[in-house]
């Protein structure tokens, strides 16, 4: 009973926009409206009939989803240290308290603790709120909240209540922040039943996987790495969703699979274009949603390249990737033979000075490095060079 399902009663609502009432008719077959939210294939994607040639960066498809939500119901606030600044969170909320004023976007006290509290308590009454913090470092702060709390309350009252909570934290390197601003802690997430981790990688994923985690019933923990907040890609003017437990192929091959979770997606495109220089024709997946994970995609890949790297956002112990790879060899074992590695942080804390940070995480030359050895089976010794354009490269999404 950790995952709600339960249709609630219907609800008055004000009038929709043409725009939002337009995009209604985008809802899948089985799909309720924003309170009951129900869905006979939670892992089917709403349907985009169209050609898309718009762009827009991913902070800009942040913008689009929480606005578009916002106005579909009144039910959706957001909250949070900063969110109604001038800077706007980066820009995800420029313009909506403005548009929905103070009583829906407001800032909070330096206090994630009773501001997590303030945001179980919202969701219990009937709000979907969006709690975001600038930094996931700082979640720590409300772990009995998040984790006893909202992540229980479904199963403890015997599937009576719903804590319908987006909660978005921002993770990744920059500015040498070092050890208390730089990490990636989403596993911790994972491991407890009740919430869902979702690590959009894309602007069209981090527009869709919005929708989707404000229309859930259950709490959501939306990862944002800050490097992929400038990116850009191909995003649809109108709603859709992507919905929990479907990941995507982003590039085909047949020698080794590489799963790039987050920013180590576009690490493991440039990964990819490397490996060819070597004659090596790697796959790469994204897995978008973390939890619930979809393991079917990997392992039919896994299956197919008998190699699998997975590159995480975070310490390699019991972490994402390490989750993926154990189920990938319970999967598989016995099937074919396979070579498994894990890459992420260093084992140390995180240094602050660029020739260490240098060291400190994976990127796309050190995983083309740790792929060849994998497929060849031995330690090559071979690194390749750097090529300036991939430093910049931007993986554009979908389509």
């Amino acid at each position: 009973m950790t995952a709600s399902r339960t249709t609630r009663p219907a609800r008055q609502s004000r009038a929709l926009p043409k725009s939002v009432a337009g995009a209604e008719a985008l809802r899948s077959p089985g799909e309720a409206n924003v309170w009951g939210f129900e869905d006979s294939a939670p892992a089917k994607q709403s349907e985009i009939s169209r050609p898309v040639t718009r762009t827009l960066s991913y902070v800009e498809a942040l913008r689009e989803a929480t606005d578009f939500e916002m106005a579909r119901h009144e039910s959706v606030v957001v909250f949070g240290l900063d969110v109604d600044d001038p800077k706007a969170i980066q820009g995800t909320t420029r313009g909506l308290a403005e548009k929905y004023g103070p009583e829906r976007v407001f800032g909070t006290p330096l206090s994630e603790d009773a501001m997590t509290g303030a945001a179980i308590g919202m969701a219990l009454a009937g709000l979907r709120p969006i709690h975001v913090h600038i930094r996931m470092d700082f979640l720590m702060l409300a772990m009995n909240q998040l984790v006893n709390v909202a992540a229980k309350c479904h199963y403890m009252y015997g599937g009576r209540v719903h804590v319908p909570l987006v909660v978005r934290a921002m993770i990744g390197k920059s500015w040498g922040q070092g050890a208390q601003h730089s990490q990636g802690l989403y596993s911790f997430f994972m491991h407890v039943p009740g919430f869902k981790v979702v690590a959009p990688a894309t602007p069209y994923d981090a527009k869709g996987c919005l929708a989707a985690a404000v229309r859930d019933d259950n709490p959501v923990l939306y990862v944002e790495h800050r490097h992929l907040h400038f990116t850009h890609g191909l995003v649809p003017e109108e709603s859709y969703l992507v919905r929990p437990g479907k990941a995507r192929i982003t590039a085909h091959g047949s020698d080794i699979t590489l799963v790039g979770i987050s920013a180590m997606q576009t690490e493991c495109l440039a990964a990819r274009h490397y490996l060819t220089t070597a004659g090596i024709d790697a796959e790469v997946i994204d897995p978008i949603w973390l939890s619930p994970l979809d393991i079917d995609t990997i392992a039919d890949s896994v299956e197919r390249t008998g190699r699998l790297l997975v590159v995480d956002n975070g310490w390699i112990a019991c972490g994402a990737g390490s989750e993926i790879v154990a189920a990938i060899a319970e999967r598989l074992m016995g099937v074919r033979d396979l070579r498994v590695q894990r890459m992420g942080f260093a084992p140390v804390t995180c240094p602050t000075t660029r020739c260490l940070e240098d060291l400190f995480y994976p990127n796309g030359r050190t995983i083309a490095a740790a792929a060849r050895d994998l497929v060849e089976g031995t330690k090559t010794g071979w690194v390749p060079d750097e090529e300036p354009k991939l430093a910049k490269l931007e993986f554009k999404g979908p389509f």
